[in-house]
């Protein structure tokens, strides 16, 4: 198995007297999507930020391209080729798809500071921002204003500004979140587009996504790791199935 992109050893958050992640370590390796699944309050979003440098943790490390990033800021790891997106769609609502992605593109161009240029001439911006919007099959709608499409194209969008950044690891947290069935395909088909690109941590309550896409499968209950291998495995663990796949979520 080829060394992991980013890995986490051992992170630890306490909220007080509270772990929210207690003791967990991940590997995440390209061309691989990495789901954690687990019930409400588990911690996945916790670990999420933790590995973003949202938050930082109380113990532990992160590695990623072989540096400690442990304890840096979410600027500077994204620079160091982490993107990430959210639980609630980022998005410039007023501007274009095209704008929304090229301001993306731009916050890597090697001379951000052009103010008596214009963004539109900057060809290496504009290409990469081209690549984005077709990966995430949005080349339709690149003259759409960002408040107008609907929620499972805002959430393309939003990915399609993270690819436009050039990162190595992508965290998604619950892509497919309030989508229906026709834009969760949607979805599906684009991650296995650029999953061989990258390195993929998946948080995702949709099962059935989660186990066709997944190659490995973490899951959490109340902060910790009580279950990690491959989707086959994970489904057949009795624990996994008492604390999660096996009941209702609230």
């Amino acid at each position: 198995m080829s060394d992991a992109v980013l890995r986490a050893t051992h992170l630890t958050k306490r909220f007080g007297g509270l772990a929210a992640v207690n003791d967990v370590s991940v590997d995440l390796q390209r061309g691989r999507i990495h789901a954690v699944i687990g019930p409400n309050g588990a911690g996945k979003s916790t670990l999420t930020n933790l590995l973003s440098g949202d938050i930082a943790p109380t113990s532990g490390e992160v590695m990623l391209g072989g540096r400690d990033v442990t304890g840096w800021t979410p600027e500077r790891i994204s620079r160091a080729g982490l993107g990430r997106s959210y639980q609630k769609t980022n998005i410039f609502q007023p501007f274009t798809v095209w704008e929304n992605v090229r301001l993306a593109a731009q916050s890597r161009a090697p001379h951000a500071a052009r103010w008596l240029s214009r963004a539109a001439g900057f060809a290496p911006t504009n290409e990469a921002a081209e690549r984005a919007i077709e990966l995430a099959g949005l080349q339709h709608r690149k003259s759409a204003v960002s408040g107008t499409i609907s929620h499972g194209e805002q959430r393309q969008l939003e990915i399609a500004m993270t690819l436009a950044t050039s990162p190595q690891v992508l965290l998604l947290d619950e892509p497919l979140a309030g989508m229906g069935t026709a834009e969760a395909e949607r979805m599906v088909q684009l991650l296995l587009r650029i999953k061989p690109g990258h390195a993929i941590m998946l948080v995702e309550h949709d099962m059935d996504a989660v186990f066709a896409l997944a190659d490995q499968l973490t899951v959490m209950v109340n902060g910790q790791v009580i279950a990690s291998g491959t989707p086959a495995q994970v489904r057949a663990d009795a624990g996994v199935q008492s604390a999660y796949l096996g009941e209702e979520e609230h």
